[in-house]
C-alpha cells in the first residue's frame, strides 16, 4: 500500500514586502508558494489588516493576506493575531488542505512592545489513517532571555495540550541564532529538527540574500523526515527577509520499500 507523503512549507512572509521593504510582492510570493505544493503552510508576520497600506500600496488584497495566499489551494486556514496596532495587525498563519478540527492561538509574549505568539491547529486526515496531526507555528522573541522564557511555555503549552504519542510538528521563525533554546526544547517535547536530522545542523535562512543565520526550523515528532531544503535563491531571495524551510514526511511507524 503506497501512503502519500506530507510536504511541510515555512516562511516568514515579512507582511508581503521584499528584503528591504521596497515593493510589495504578495502576489509573486502567492505563485512561488504555490509551486512547492505544500501541504501544510506555516507562516509568520503574516497582515489581518493594515489600513494604511490597503490604501497607498498597489495591489494590496482586498482580503487578509494569509486568506489570500491560501486561495484556492489550500481550502483550510487559521490566523493568530499578535500585534495590534493603530492601522491594524499581523500574526501567525497555517494553510492546510486537509481539515482544521481545532484552532488556538496563545499568547507567549515575555515583553510588552514585542507582542508574540503560538497558533496550535489540529489537523485531520492528513495521511491513511485518522491519527490527528498537531501543528504549531511560532514566532518568538528578538531577545535571547524573552526567547528563552518562550521556548519553554511553548514546552508547557504542548505537555497540557497534546497527547505525547500524537505526531506533532512546530515550525516557524524561533529567532534562535545561537542554538541556546534547542537542547531543553528537545529534551521535554521528544522532538527534533526536520534539517538537522537530514544533515547534522540548522538550515541557514537569513538574510535571505546571502543566509548566515539559523533563524527558522521544523521540529517533528512522530514523523520520518524524508527529505528537507532551505529554498535559496530566486525568486525567494526577493520574496521576504528570510528564506522559506521544505520538509517532506511519513508517519514514523509506517514501513515502506
Amino acid at each position: 500500500m503506497e501512503l502519500r507523503s506530507l510536504r511541510i512549507l515555512t516562511l516568514n512572509t515579512h507582511k508581503g514586502f521584499s528584503a528591504l521593504k521596497t515593493k510589495f510582492v504578495l502576489s509573486e510570493l502567492r505563485d512561488a508558494i504555490r509551486s512547492i505544493s505544500a501541504d501544510l503552510v506555516f507562516l509568520q508576520e503574516v497582515s489581518g489588516e493594515n489600513k494604511r497600506n490597503s490604501s497607498r500600496v498597489e495591489n494590496w488584497p482586498k482580503v487578509p493576506q494569509y486568506e489570500y495566499l491560501a486561495d484556492t489551494i489550500w481550502p483550510e486556514f487559521a490566523y493568530g493575531m499578535n500585534a495590534v496596532y493603530t492601522e491594524g495587525h499581523h500574526g501567525n498563519a497555517i494553510l492546510s488542505k486537509f481539515p482544521i478540527r481545532h484552532k488556538h492561538n496563545e499568547n507567549i509574549s515575555t515583553y510588552a512592545l514585542e507582542k508574540r505568539g503560538l497558533l496550535h491547529c489540529e489537523i485531520g486526515n492528513a495521511f491513511s489513517n485518522e491519527q490527528a496531526i498537531h501543528c504549531i507555528c511560532v514566532h518568538l522573541g528578538l531577545l535571547g532571555r524573552h526567547r528563552k522564557q518562550q521556548f519553554s511555555m511553548i514546552a508547557d503549552y504542548v505537555e497540557e495540550n497534546i497527547p505525547a504519542n500524537t505526531p506533532l510538528i512546530v515550525a516557524g521563525d524561533f529567532n534562535d541564532w545561537l542554538q541556546n533554546g534547542d537542547r531543553t526544547f528537545c529534551q521535554r517535547l521528544g522532538i527534533r529538527e526536520s534539517h538537522k536530522i537530514r544533515y547534522g545542523m540548522f538550515p541557514k535562512t537569513f538574510p535571505s540574500k546571502l543566509p548566515l543565520l539559523s533563524l527558522d526550523r521544523i521540529y517533528v515528532r512522530g514523523l520520518t523526515v524524508l527529505h528537507a531544503e532551505t529554498l535559496n535563491g530566486q525568486p525567494w531571495s526577493n520574496l521576504s527577509d528570510h528564506n522559506p524551510l521544505v520538509a517532506e514526511t511519513l508517519p514514523l511507524d509506517w514501513h515502506y520499500e
